[in-house]
């Protein structure tokens, strides 16, 4: 039991015996620094349930029981209603020995419980960017997180491969291409496809403005432009199945999906299933079919279905248009009860889907709610902010967006340059590997990101993202690779005096060490790696400082070696468990 637990029972216990109040909420935290105390338990929530004497003498008795009762609490203090109590040094000596060889440390066992882990689901029509990589890295560090709680977990995305925004795609290459491919144009096939999306869009404003000039209705050109009806058209042909569609149709898709792939193992993030959005629009058109026989859904006087969710605070909501196309929402059905029919005991099915498709999000686990499954109320989406540069935001269709490898190349050349600029590595002349340079720059972007809460929108700045000295992915992993070279020097056991007085800032480190497993726990109680991230910026932040302020192995004793040693093993371990909570990788030398 650790040291939070048994001081919450000790206080469980003494609140029903003196006041015969019985109560699950111990609220305990670590003590603010400018206090003396490494616990504090917060005394207000007992007040409501006391009278005022006994509110007076509370701390000071909760604190004379606590002394009694507990080998591990040295001494206390009052400061108003929060009681701070010293924990003793071999309590934490104690435990840095428990966990000496526990490289799972802060881990939960696994459990028979699956989740599903939705992210990426990229549009068949353009590369990836900016956008789809915080996506990806959102998605794959929550994977891991749910891992570390002893969830089963399988990472799935949903390819948009059909739909009217493909359709402009296809139109483009087929009127302009001139039989071209990404091969005999030696460019990556998603982006040779999203050069195309980008030109069906120019050609289109081009005839908006011949239109609006022979006097179309300004609120009809948005439809009217030959191209448009071109890719509407070939969205109907496709629906129909008509062969020479679906041969282009898959001839391009799998163009993209080579580029896609590229790029995902450029990210390092994988998946264990694709889901097609071409698929399971059809299982989704079925269920619409069945919400209409249970009148949940109606049929307008155009053949069009909805529902309406005014009840539940929503609006109406389009399922199937007049003609009978299906629209996001027909495949979202389909995909979602795909999905748990593929897996067994599934306890929760998480979206990683960006904040402009919240009410989206809303509406969908309503309308499986309506439908009676059960595990509509399981599903989360884990909602998170837009992502832009310095230079300002990207646009798809005008291309201005700034491709998600192109971005991570031009990451890797900045931190060889700067890594080659410097002068101890000048002086060393110890060229890194490329797939150490790789690494940090990776290593720099997913910190970047994921060091912010999913909610907020991100200004990447990939200067900053490198910094050595700031919040940032290499300022870690530097830490991780200065402290390999301090333990490749010490080959022996390491073996603790259990009776050593701790200093202050070999004790932080250890009370930061030591709160890793409730860190890990909120992570996914939050859906937030951000919880991840900082905490490890805090426990390298003050290893760093023990390290500046002590020498690690040349030290004042024997004892005091051994315990830095064991700190720094440690520190080294969370490091690489937290690292690999977020999907960065480690450099062999920086």
């Amino acid at each position: 039991m650790d040291i939070k637990s048994d001081i919450s029972r000790l206080v469980k216990v003494f609140l029903e015996k003196k006041f015969n109040l019985k109560t699950n909420e111990i609220e305990i935290q670590n003590t603010k620094k400018d206090f003396d105390g490494d616990l504090t338990i917060v005394l207000f929530p007992f007040y409501k349930d006391l009278k005022k004497d006994q509110i007076s003498s509370l701390g000071k008795d909760l604190g004379d029981n606590l002394l009694s009762n507990s080998v591990n609490i040295n001494s206390f203090n009052l400061v108003g209603g929060f009681l701070n109590l010293n924990i003793s040094d071999k309590y934490y000596l104690n435990f840095i020995e428990s966990i000496k060889y526990d490289i799972d440390f802060g881990k939960l066992k696994k459990q028979n419980e699956t989740f599903i882990v939705e992210f990426s689901s990229p549009n068949t029509n353009k590369p990836l960017h900016l956008g789809h990589i915080r996506n990806n890295l959102l998605g794959y560090s929550i994977s891991k997180i749910l891992e570390a709680n002893g969830k089963n977990v399988k990472k799935v995305q949903i390819i948009n491969d059909r739909g009217i925004h493909i359709c402009k795609s296809m139109i483009a290459w087929k009127q302009f291409g001139e039989g071209k491919t990404p091969k005999s144009e030696k460019i990556k096939g998603d982006k040779f496809v999203g050069d195309y999306y980008v030109l069906f869009d120019k050609i289109h404003n081009e005839q908006k403005k011949e239109l609006l000039k022979s006097g179309v209705d300004k609120d009809k050109v948005e439809e009217s432009t030959q191209i448009m009806q071109d890719a509407k058209n070939e969205l109907k042909n496709w629906e129909k199945n008509d062969q020479e569609t679906l041969k282009i149709w898959n001839m391009m898709n799998q163009w993209v999906y080579d580029g896609f792939e590229s790029t995902y193992r450029l990210l390092g993030v994988s998946f264990d299933k694709n889901y097609y959005e071409s698929q399971t629009y059809l299982l989704g058109k079925d269920i619409i079919k069945e919400g209409l026989n249970k009148k949940v859904f109606h049929k307008k006087d155009d053949s069009s279905i909805w529902i309406n969710l005014d009840d539940e605070g929503l609006d109406e909501k389009l399922l199937l248009r007049s003609d009978g196309t299906s629209v996001y929402m027909t495949q979202d059905l389909g995909t979602a009860v795909q999905r748990i029919s593929d897996n067994e005991n599934v306890k929760g099915m998480i979206y990683t889907v960006g904040n402009e498709q919240d009410y989206h999000f809303k509406v969908l686990f309503k309308i499986l709610n309506k439908l009676g499954y059960d595990w509509a109320t399981s599903l989360y989406h884990l909602s998170y902010g837009m992502v832009d540069l310095p230079s300002g935001k990207m646009k798809s269709r005008e291309g201005t967006v700034v491709d998600a490898d192109d971005l991570i190349y031009e990451l890797i050349q900045n931190v060889k340059e700067t890594t080659e600029s410097l002068d101890k590595f000048k002086l060393k002349n110890d060229a890194l590997s490329h797939d150490d340079y790789k690494s940090i720059a990776l290593g720099a972007l997913k910190y970047y990101i994921l060091k912010v809460d999913p909610k907020k929108n991100i200004l990447f700045n990939p200067d900053e993202s490198i910094d050595l000295n700031g919040n940032t992915g290499p300022f870690i992993q530097y830490a991780y690779v200065r402290i390999q070279s301090i333990l490749k020097k010490y080959n022996s056991e390491i073996s603790i005096n259990k009776e050593y007085s701790l200093n202050n800032k070999e004790k932080e480190v250890l009370k930061i060490i030591h709160d890793l497993p409730e860190v890990i726990k909120n992570s996914y109680k939050e859906l937030s790696p951000a919880l991840i991230a900082n905490y490890l910026y805090d426990l390298v932040k003050t290893y760093n400082s023990l390290y500046q302020n002590f020498n690690i192995l040349n030290s004042e004793s024997k004892d005091s070696t051994s315990v830095r040693l064991l700190i720094s093993l440690k520190t080294r371990d969370v490091i690489s468990t937290c690292l690999d909570l977020l999907g960065i990788d480690l450099p062999n030398k920086m």
